[in-house]
This record gives C-alpha cells, structure tokens and sequence, in this order.
C-alpha cells in the first residue's frame, strides 16, 4: 500500500526478486489517493499491478491488494518503505509451514543498521503507560530486550510494516478491520487469531529493512494511534475496564505534554471531546471509543 511514497517504493520493489528466491508471486500495490508522483511511476513500471484507491487507511488498502491479488497460499504485507534482504520470504514461508503458525514476522533493521524492536505484548491495563524502560514485562507492551530477537519464537503480535499470512485464515479472520483506519489493525488481526489458536511467529533467520515513520508523525496520527489502542482495549476487555484504560490513557498523555510532547495536546482534547477526534475513525459517539 502506497501513500505519497515516490521517493521509497522503488527500492523495495527492487529488493523484491532477491528477497523472493525461487518462489513464484505476484505484486500489487494499491495506492491511498497519492497526490505526489507514486502513481506515475508505478503505473510506469512492469513489475506490478496498481490498484488505484480513495484513502481507505491502511487496513483498507491491505484488503484491497489481497482480494486484487491472484491465488495463493500466503500473503506478504509491506510498507512501502521497506526493504527486504536477498532470501528473506523463503525463509518466512519455512516457518509459516507449521500448523498453527498464521503470522511470521522477520528480523528487521533501522536504516542506520540498529535493531527496531518491533515485538508487542499484548494490551493490558499495567501496560497503558509504556513504560518499556522498567524493562518489567507487566508493564511494557513494546519488547525491547536484544536477546529476544535472537531466538524463533511465538509473540502475541508484532509491528505491520513486514509480516507473512497465510491467506486462508487473513481470509476466514475477514481480513484486517477497515475501521481502524491507521494504527492497531496489525495488533487487532494477530489477537484475533490466537483467539482462533493461530498463532504469531517472530524468526530472526529473515531479515529486512524499515525506514519507519519516513513521512512523520503529525497529531491527527498521534491522535489515531493513541484513540486505537483505546478502542482496541475496549473491544477485548469490555465497557468497564475499558473506563479506568480510557483514563488512565487521559493522564498519559498529559503527562507527555507538560514534558513537552507538543502532539499530546490535540489527543488529549480529542479524548475528552469526542466530536474532535479524526472522521476517519468513526468513533466520536461515545467518551470511551468503541
């Protein structure tokens, strides 16, 4: 899925044959309405199919490369400023060979070559601060230990910008959930499928490149990702404890912006102001977000 991308769509579709090894596949990039030259050039090359869309956010444009996509047995979901390293989905798909295994996530790299914990616990309410440099996993979503990334192993999800899925069960889980627009489909779609037993497998014998946050992050972002975690939060654990989540997130945020987290300002009074929250998420009905 692309969205102004012009200056990094390139290298990851050149990156493409190497990464693939022998495999057989096929590449289709839908793009979010891009108003810079990303259209133009891919349309300019042979390698891939364009599907031109509306900015349907990246859930959205996730599904729409799949169901344009020919059959197959797996799906490979990249950001557009990724880069893949020579054999890395054939090492995937090796892993994505057990029963149970549904998501396999690689080994994945900053763009000055340092490791970008890209590893996730699952949301709880002890894990609403972030509070990652405890290093307590009871309070830390994020996975930041380098000894974890040494080993293969079963995680409850990892970050979205590179994972295999078997396309069967992306499929029966009906895709990711359109209506989180930008920030936790990734999280939503893994934590669905280990309630179906399919599970998420993080391998470091695939490894790939992630520029991460090329184009910034703005407070209407900030904003998305701070309201998903809520409503994700909302959808698992259920109306009440969602409140003391909801709140918690309140004085979260407030803590970042007298610290001086400029963004944290807009979230917090589209927190406590539904009807400011962005329109693309749908979720300005209700003080708690469904």
């Amino acid at each position: 899925m692309t969205y102004n991308s012009e200056d990094r769509i390139e290298a990851l579709l050149a990156s493409l044959p190497a990464a693939m090894g022998d495999l057989s596949y096929s590449v289709v990039v839908v793009d979010n309405g891009s108003i810079d030259g990303t259209v133009a050039l891919l349309e300019g090359r042979t390698d891939c199919t364009v599907v031109r869309s509306t900015n349907v956010g990246y859930a959205g444009g996730m599904n729409r490369a799949v169901k344009a996509s020919p059959p197959s047995k797996t799906v490979l979901i990249l950001n557009p400023d990724s880069v893949l390293d020579p054999g890395c989905v054939p090492a995937m798909c090796r892993v994505l060979e057990a029963p149970e295994v549904t998501v396999v996530a690689p080994r994945v790299r900053e763009e000055d070559g340092s490791l970008s914990p890209t590893l996730r616990r699952g949301p709880t309410f002890l894990r609403v601060g972030g509070l990652s440099f405890t290093g307590r996993p009871a309070f830390s979503e994020r996975i930041e230990d380098p000894r974890e990334y040494e080993l293969e192993h079963e995680v409850e999800w990892a970050v979205g910008a590179i994972l295999l899925i078997d396309r069967a069960r992306y499929e029966a889980l009906g895709g990711m959930d359109e209506s989180y627009f930008l920030y936790s489909e990734e999280t939503d779609f893994s934590l669905r499928a280990k309630d179906r037993g399919w599970i998420t497998v993080y391998t470091p014998a695939a490894g790939a490149m992630h520029v991460g946050g090329a184009s910034g992050e703005s407070s209407t972002t900030h904003t998305m990702k701070v309201l998903n975690r809520v409503r994700l939060y909302r959808r698992r654990a259920g109306k009440i404890r969602a409140v003391f989540y909801f709140w918690g997130v309140v004085l979260i945020e407030l803590r970042r912006a007298v610290l001086g987290h400029g963004k944290s300002w807009g979230t917090i009074r589209a927190l406590v102001r539904p009807s400011q929250r962005p329109a693309a998420l749908g979720a300005s009905k209700h003080l708690v977000p469904r």
